[in-house]
This record gives structure tokens, C-alpha cells and sequence, in this order.
């Protein structure tokens, strides 16, 4: 299964007897499944059954649904809130009484305030919110057809740079194995010499020895730092929800990284080939996790 992009969109025109359903679709990034719908009131009793449907289809992403039915042929029946207009004009009269104004109140902008028209209520249509369900189903299949397309470019993206890492890794893993035997011997030829010119416990020393190759060591932070890699791979070709999962591995590979940058300070000329190795792996877990912050 392809990663999806959490980014896309999608408008469906549907024609049913007289009524035209049109359906748009807009997915953004989100951390969660975030659900928005613009629809005429008369229509939002619907509300629970589309946003079911939604949740059979997304998972994660910021969706911002528009929801427009049109019949021509039908006339709805409007009607003017009496009882409001005769307050609001009491009200206006008993104001200008007091205030001593004169003038008569303006109908005009009377039926601009919300509520003075109203629509009669008509009970929620089965085969209406058959025909919005199946609109927004087809919307939302074309949204996840598009998100699945530019969810593999961008997982493309990311293996190749998660190969750059792995390449990186192994490298450093071949400089390591150079640099442990120089860096013994060394560290035995300046043993030799403080022992010459001290009174220091050979094997105190010895152990104080053993202790500064140890710190420096990064095998174990290469081992996991593989590790890590192998699993981003594997996640991005099985698809599916993988955006929280790979949020994970790349904290932990960027963590492993920041461990051998700071262990390879001090190790000479191998220190900082590795060092500018583990540099290049943290630039490119960097630009993986900005791609990754676009996947479902």
C-alpha cells in the first residue's frame, strides 16, 4: 500500500432527478483527522452520516468539505419572522422616544438582521443523504487517489536519502575499524612513556585506558542507527498510517547521530571523517523528517 500525502483535493458533480449534489474537498497537513464542512443549514442534520463516511476513508489531515444541492425545479418557502419585525420595530420607536430622535424605522434594514427570514423545516431526506454520502465517497476516493500519487513521490524521496544514511553509517563503520587499531596503539606508545617518567600504577592507568577507547566507541550507535533505517524503509514500503511511526524513528536516528558527532571529537583525523559523515546523516534525517510531516 502506497503512503498517502496528507495534501490534495477534489470536487464531484453529481446529477440526481432535479438535483445537482456538488461536493469539493481540501486535505491539508494535521497531526489528527481534522473535519470541516461548509453546507446550508437545511442540510446539517446530514452532517453525521458524511463525516462517517470520512472517517472510513482519511486518517490523518486537515479536510475542508463543501457541500452545495441545488433544485432548480423546487421552490422553497420563505417567510418573515412577524413576531421580530414588530419588536424590532417597538424597540426602535420606544429608543427614539427617549432619546427624542426623529425618523421611522428603516424595513430594509430590518430584513437584514439574521432571523427575520425564515425557511420551512422539512424533515432529513433518506435518499438525499444517500445521494451526499455516495458524492462525497466519490470525492474522496479522487482525494485518496491523488494523495496516494504524490505520497510515493515523496516516499521515493525519502528512501533515497535514507540510503544516503545507510551509506553514511557503513562508511563510518570502515573508518571506525581502521581507527580503533591506530588509536590502541598509540594510546600504548604514550602508556609507555608516562610509565617511564612516573610513578603512576600500570594498572590503573591500564583501566583509565580501556575506559577513554569505550567513550569513544561508536559501534553500538552505528549498530542502532542502521537499525533505525532498516525499519523507516520497511514502514514507507508497506505503506498504510506510517507519519507517527517514522516521527519515532527518525527522533531515535537523530539521536544516535548527535551521540556519534559528539564521541567523534578528539579522534584525530578519523574522528573527523566520521564526524563529517555523521554531519551529512543529520542534514539528511533532517530533510526526511520535513517530507515525512506530509505523510498520513
Amino acid at each position: 500500500m502506497t503512503p498517502r500525502s496528507m495534501t490534495g483535493y477534489a470536487r464531484v458533480r453529481r446529477l440526481a432527478e432535479d438535483r445537482e449534489i456538488v461536493v469539493s474537498v481540501k486535505s491539508l497537513n494535521h497531526r489528527g483527522l481534522d473535519v470541516h464542512f461548509r453546507m446550508p443549514p437545511e442540510l446539517d442534520p446530514l452532517e453525521n452520516a458524511l463525516r462517517g463516511a470520512v472517517k472510513r476513508r482519511v486518517l490523518r489531515g486537515h479536510l475542508q468539505i463543501q457541500v452545495r444541492v441545488a433544485s432548480p425545479r423546487a421552490e422553497t418557502p420563505v417567510t418573515v419572522n412577524q413576531g421580530f419585525v414588530e419588536a424590532y420595530i417597538a424597540a426602535f420607536r420606544r429608543t427614539a422616544a427617549v432619546h427624542g430622535f426623529q425618523g421611522d424605522p428603516d424595513l430594509n434594514a430590518a430584513f437584514q438582521i439574521p432571523g427575520v427570514f425564515q425557511t420551512a423545516e422539512e424533515e432529513p431526506d433518506p435518499e438525499l443523504e444517500r445521494l451526499l454520502v455516495a458524492a462525497l465517497e466519490d470525492a474522496l476516493e479522487l482525494l485518496n487517489q491523488f494523495r496516494e500519487r504524490e505520497g510515493g513521490e515523496i516516499a521515493g524521496e525519502m528512501r533515497a536519502r535514507n540510503t544516503t544514511v545507510l551509506q553514511c553509517a557503513r562508511q563510518m563503520e570502515t573508518i571506525r575499524s581502521r581507527a580503533v587499531p591506530e588509536f590502541q596503539a598509540r594510546l600504548s606508545a604514550k602508556l609507555g612513556e608516562l610509565l617511564n617518567h612516573s610513578g603512576l600504577d600500570p594498572q590503573r592507568l591500564a583501566q583509565e585506558v580501556a575506559l577513554l577507547v569505550e567513550r569513544s566507541d561508536v559501534s553500538e550507535e552505528l549498530t542502532r542507527l542502521k537499525v533505525h533505517a532498516v525499519q523507516l524503509d520497511d514502514s514507507l514500503a508497506a505503506g498504510g498510517e506510517v507519519g507517527k511511526k517514522l516521527d519515532f524513528l527518525l527522533q531515535e536516528m537523530h539521536r544516535e547521530t548527535n551521540t556519534i558527532l559528539s564521541k567523534s571529537t578528539g579522534g584525530g583525523e578519523h574522528g573527523l571523517e566520521i564526524g563529517e559523515l555523521a554531519l551529512t546523516v543529520k542534514a539528511e534525517i533532517e530533510k526526511i523528517r520535513e517530507q515525512g510531516l506530509n505523510l498520513e
